[in-house]
């Protein structure tokens, strides 16, 4: 991610005298691959935003901080690292929520917030936007960063701004500068190359003992499975998971985290995995399996189906990040790629296709006839939509029934699916968008997105417009929160029914267009103009029955509200 060639003359013409803190931290995201810094202008912030404005990267102001950070965040996960730049506090703890997402689900993401000058804080005055205690705010973000660090002199800024970069890079995880005012034009040393470990280093006594026993154990199966996870992903191993599945001729499944590892079009995938929320044949091959072999994926809630997932310990091989797990032994310090590799030299190449394989990609062999005059239902919109996928989407599926109906299309590229199906923060997926239309442009984003999730961060659809951006949005108009309806209904999950299509003229119409779908003739003739018309944004109002829902999301919810002690006759 560090060698993208510079673009300009500025940084090369900079003698060794002429470094200033600020523009030292902007060669250093665009070192780390970035060219875009998501954020919103704030007064402690200016300063640094004036040096992103003079450089090659491009500031790209959003409507609130929060949307800033999933924006950011989408832009990490399909280029590498992202980064936001905000205000001290009111933009801080704004952007907070979506920092921890990015935590939770291993993204890197360099939050930079502008700060009070040393001079105001040293004498403890009484400033807008702070709270009497200049150190909480730091002391916040480092619960929910790889590393936080408020800078603190130009002579000791480089080394604390490069120290924490670099964690932001190993971890995969978001990390979190405060920057004062008064430093961000102070003189610095000039930049020295990057040095950062792009992956923590294998004891290769332990890595050999690791893949040995689990050898041993694949070998020995008859019914082997690979189960792949997220952190292929966010560790660039997506390739190696691609050599292995070639060589072994396993069936694989992802979990939902996972989805879009590999292209899903692969004769050896079979579909998500996530317990008894799976389509059935799913389940069945993954549970069957007299041996599964974990991949990076988590083994959280909504990842193994609320804990509905059923694989022996006896059966399951591991390897998360830096660590595999076989039976009761733990094997520490083996990092997953060289796992995988080592896999990929002690296992035998397969003899053949294995004829018990049934490929998720059969679905595409099962033509859809549109119904013109029939209303339209979940089941039948997301079994047409899955026609239209190709390779140059991205799927963005917002948490609830989105990601549920969304985990069974078929993504025909790798990365082509991004949901928050660990920390599921609503909302995240409208300025996701805007993330991934920046970081991918050749690449059309197809966003799934209840009107709940909606109205929490509606406001984003002007900057896509502003952009010039296409994605295609469906808003999955259920008149209130489907999801929470399915758990425990109250009438706290009714929300104002908006005239959500019409948003488009409200906040530039000439870039975008939006239209309602009540029938699946509406829908055939909103997916005929979405690819006319490729190069504009379009918003589809999908209207749909309020109960209306996926049979995996009526699952989700029971299992939800059992364990959460909301069956009827108990207190909620």
């Amino acid at each position: 991610m560090n060698d993208r060639p510079r673009r300009g003359s500025e940084h090369a013409a900079r003698g060794e005298a002429d470094w200033r803190v600020g523009a030292y931290l902007v060669e250093r995201l665009r070192e780390a691959g970035i060219g875009h810094v998501f954020g919103v202008p704030g007064d402690y912030a200016l300063g640094f935003l004036d040096r992103i404005v003079e450089s090659e990267l491009e500031f790209v102001g959003t409507c609130n901080e929060l949307n800033a950070g999933y924006a950011a965040d989408a832009y990490a996960r399909i280029h590498g690292a992202g980064a936001v730049a905000v205000t001290y506090a009111v933009g801080g703890f704004s952007l907070l929520n979506a920092i921890a997402g990015a935590y939770a689900e291993r993204v890197s993401v360099v939050a930079v917030c502008g700060g009070p000058s040393r001079a105001d804080r040293e004498e403890g005055r009484q400033l807008h936007h702070t709270l009497g205690d200049y150190g909480i705010q730091l002391r916040v973000f480092e619960a929910v960063t790889e590393a936080a660090v408020a800078l603190e002199s130009a002579e000791s800024a480089p080394a604390q701004i490069d120290a924490t970069i670099a964690a932001c890079l190993r971890a995969r995880r978001p990390v979190f500068i405060e920057i004062p005012a008064d430093l961000v034009d102070a003189p610095c040393t000039a930049p020295a190359p990057l040095q950062w470990e792009q992956a923590p280093p294998s004891d290769p006594a332990t890595l050999a003992e690791a893949v040995s026993e689990a050898a041993g154990l694949l070998t020995a199966a008859d019914r082997p499975l690979i189960l792949g996870g997220v952190e292929v992903h966010r560790f660039g191993l997506r390739e190696d998971l691609e050599a292995l599945i070639e060589h072994v001729g396993y069936p694989v499944s992802t979990a939902l985290m996972g989805k879009s590892l590999i292209n899903e079009t692969n004769p050896h995938f079979i579909g998500v995995y996530s317990g008894a929320l799976s389509e059935e044949y799913v389940r069945e091959t993954v549970e069957s399996a007299d041996c599964v072999l974990n991949l990076g994926a988590f083994m959280s809630d909504i990842n193994l189906g609320i804990y509905t997932a059923n694989i022996a310990t006896d059966h399951l091989i591991h390897a998360s990040a830096d660590c595999v797990r076989i039976k009761h032994h733990r094997f520490d310090r083996v990092f997953l790629g060289d796992f995988i590799r080592g896999l990929l030299e002690a296992l035998p190449a397969a003899k053949g296709r294995d004829p018990r394989i049934r490929p998720a990609s059969r679905v595409l062999l099962e033509p859809f006839e549109p119904q013109p005059e029939r209303p339209i239902t979940v089941r039948r919109f997301y079994e047409r939509v899955n026609h239209i996928l190709d390779e140059g989407n991205v799927v963005l599926a917002d948490a609830g029934d989105s990601f549920m109906c969304a985990g069974d299309l078929l993504m025909r590229d790798r990365v082509g699916f991004i949901s928050q199906a660990f920390y599921c923060s609503l909302g995240f997926t409208l300025p996701a968008a805007l993330g991934v239309g920046l970081a991918a442009p050749a690449h059309r984003p197809v966003v799934f997105i209840g009107d709940g999730a909606f109205q929490m961060v509606s406001q984003e659809l002007s900057t896509l417009l502003r952009h010039g951006l296409n994605p295609v949005i469906f808003l999955m108009n259920n008149r209130g929160y489907t999801v929470e309806r399915v758990i425990h209904d109250g009438p706290y999950n009714d929300i104002q029914n908006w005239r959500y299509h019409e948003l488009v003229g409200v906040y530039g119409a000439e870039a975008g267009w939006g239209c309602e779908v009540h029938t699946e003739g509406d829908l055939e003739a909103a997916l005929e103009r979405a690819g006319r018309e490729a190069q504009r944004l379009a918003f589809i109002e999908v209207h749909l029955d309020p109960l209306d829902c996926s049979e995996a999301l009526r699952r989700l919810g029971a299992e939800l509200r059992r364990s959460n002690a909301l069956d009827e006759g108990q207190p909620g």
